[in-house]
């Protein structure tokens, strides 16, 4: 008795996979069915409808085409088993983030990937790329995820680490949730998010958030410049565990500046891996004091878009630091 193919849906963006060469460099411009020209194997095991809902490169992923990616998932997710969102590799990890908070409780896997070389050079690792996407897909396990050079990631805690590599996502203080080898898709169960509640979209977002680096010496000018510039919300990556500068240049006091306009200030640490922690030194704990939020141990593509998110369903800023204090879809371990 043959075996019912899985129903997957794509939705493709543009990116890297879809693009050819110009006069102006790379630019996506391959639809999804020229995509799938190229690509054996996939239709013979996959029952699949395609669709091409962006042709963009992923610089120019913002917050509006978020909400349209959401939306398309949302509204397709009860007729299919599961979902392939072919991206640019820039912003994936982005996106992956803020899908993650806008579609909690999804019922259905929604797997994104691309590639770092276009469909149509000869060594590309889009082929490789969207079969492991299409497996994933295909397990029923619900969930956003991002695919990668054989490894799956939880889609809260994908960074890009590499430019030209074709490893170029790490899960960033979390494991791999899935990998892929000899043994086909090996998928570590306890490492997935639990799912509770309904499943419903929440697709609003504010996009005047503000992501700075802090170096030594920053002019503590800048934050009365975002409060002119009518900045909703600050992030923050400081040194360390957390340390802000108050000495010769006081930060500290500017920060509370923007926490009394009601100005949401997350603060997450520089250090890729392990966790931010402001309550170890004074410089943290002086902040704290004026009330930042601590992002813990979420990358900034989780912290920037979870504050998007945050304001885009409330301005209060008690709600916000509690949703901070909570791990909604496994980006945060408290």
């Amino acid at each position: 008795m043959t075996q019912e193919k899985k129903r997957i849906l794509v939705l493709a963006t543009g990116g890297t996979i879809a693009s050819q060469s110009s006069e102006e460099g790379l630019i996506p411009a391959l639809s999804i069915d020229n995509l799938f020209s190229k690509i054996t194997g996939l239709n013979e095991n996959y029952d699949i409808t395609a669709k091409d809902i962006l042709h963009l490169d992923s610089s120019n992923i913002q917050p509006e085409e978020w909400q349209l990616i959401a939306n398309h998932i949302y509204e397709s997710c009860y007729d299919y088993d599961g979902i392939v969102v072919t991206h640019g590799t820039d912003t994936m990890a982005y996106t992956t983030s803020v899908l993650s908070y806008m579609l909690q409780n999804i019922p259905i896997p929604v797997v994104v990937t691309g590639s770092q070389l276009p469909i149509l050079n000869p060594l590309t690792d889009a082929m490789d790329n969207l079969r492991c996407a299409f497996a994933m897909a295909a397990t029923g396990v619900p969930g956003i995820f991002l695919a990668f050079n054989r490894k799956i990631i939880l889609g809260c805690r994908a960074v890009k680490v590499r430019t030209t590599g074709f490893d170029a996502f790490e899960s960033v203080n979390c494991r791999y949730v899935a990998t892929i080898d000899s043994n086909g898709l090996n998928i570590s169960h306890k490492l997935l998010p639990k799912t509770d509640g309904t499943f419903t979209l929440r697709d609003s977002v504010c996009s005047d958030v503000f992501l700075i680096k802090l170096t030594p010496g920053l002019n503590p000018g800048i934050f009365d410049m975002l409060l002119d510039m009518n900045y909703k919300g600050v992030v923050i990556e400081a040194f360390g565990a957390g340390g802000l500068h108050f000495i010769h240049r006081d930060l500290i006091s500017k920060l509370q500046k923007l926490v009394e306009h009601n100005i949401p200030v997350v603060v997450s640490s520089q250090c890729l891996y392990e966790r931010s922690d402001l309550s170890i030194y004074q410089a943290g704990q002086k902040a704290l004091e004026k009330g930042v939020i601590q992002a813990y141990d979420m990358t900034t593509e989780a912290t920037v878009t979870k504050l998007m998110w945050a304001l885009g369903q409330t301005n209060d800023l008690n709600e916000i630091r509690n949703i901070f204090s909570t791990n909604l879809v496994g980006e945060i371990k408290l």
